[in-house]
């Protein structure tokens, strides 16, 4: 049976991509957890990549904030940001192909034991609602009306789940959770701005996966999009943004049926890009 690796946000760094890649056993399999493009060197490579391994059976890549970021480009509906690296594949000449094969990522993945995001999980949420959230999230991306969704995505409120939320406001909610959430309330209240460690949340918020009582506690949990944690291993999470966008590192890391197996896989890694605006 193939090794499955779980691998960081990779944000457009195509020769470390490629390294890693090599570095991997011939025949393993990859799940990419989201922040595929963006920030780095060569946006529109990495996403050739990626399209490619995915499409030879290789790898799957999952959905984080800076992939949508560039849909909600790519459908007018948002502007692109200083450090953007997406311009050349807005130029493409398979742009339409490209933007196609984003849309129809998925935003989270599960074999019924382990559990793959970018971001996180809310408290109230367990393994089954969390799928299920992330595919109501996938029917609007793949929908006709899509555009009018990514025009409705963006915004902090509401911050809170409830089972009574319905449209966009829903829609905005299991988006925020799955690409963007760092710290909550132990209630489950999200909170955007704080990227620091650990200890560095606002009053009251603390990192989602400490909450106390959170009904994934028993799923292993592999996660990125939290590049200031590094390589976080620890009960049931698993968090592999190793900064490489920022001159760290792209991790991979086999995905295991549990965490006490997880404590015994090799992790592999490639360096990351030297970004001129690192400290």
């Amino acid at each position: 049976m193939s090794k499955i690796y779980a691998v960081g946000d990779v944000q457009g760094c195509a020769p470390s991509l490629k390294a890693l890649v090599k570095s991997l056993p011939k025949k393993s399999k990859m799940i990419f957890l989201g922040d595929l493009v963006n920030r780095g060197p060569n946006s529109l490579g990495a996403l050739r990549q990626l399209k490619s391994l995915q499409e030879s059976g290789r790898a799957e890549c999952i959905l984080g904030n800076h992939d949508l970021h560039l849909l909600a480009i790519d459908a007018g509906v948002r502007k692109a940001k200083g450090l953007d690296t997406v311009d050349a594949i807005l130029k493409a000449p398979d742009r339409k192909e490209l933007i196609n094969w984003v849309r129809n990522r998925p935003m989270a993945l599960s074999n019924g034991k382990v559990l793959t995001v970018h971001a996180g999980v809310l408290p109230q949420w367990d393994l089954q609602q969390t799928i299920e959230y992330a595919q109501e999230v996938e029917k609007a991306l793949r929908s006709k009306s899509y555009k009018q969704f990514l025009a409705n995505m963006y915004g902090n409120t509401p911050n809170q789940w409830s089972n009574s939320l319905k449209g966009y406001e829903r829609l905005r909610l299991i988006t925020n959770a799955l690409t963007r959430m760092r710290f909550c309330t132990p209630s489950g209240q999200m909170e955007f701005d704080s990227k620091e460690g650990l200890e560095n949340g606002p009053k009251g918020y603390i990192p989602w996966f400490k909450v106390p009582k959170r009904k994934t506690a028993n799923t292993l949990i592999y996660f990125g999009h939290w590049s200031t944690l590094g390589l976080l291993r620890r009960n049931n999470v698993i968090g592999l943004d190793t900064g490489c966008v920022w001159g760290g590192k792209l991790t991979a890391l086999e995905i295991a049926d549990s965490h006490k197996d997880s404590k015994r896989l090799e992790i592999i890694q490639v360096d990351g890009y030297d970004h001129p605006l690192r400290m």
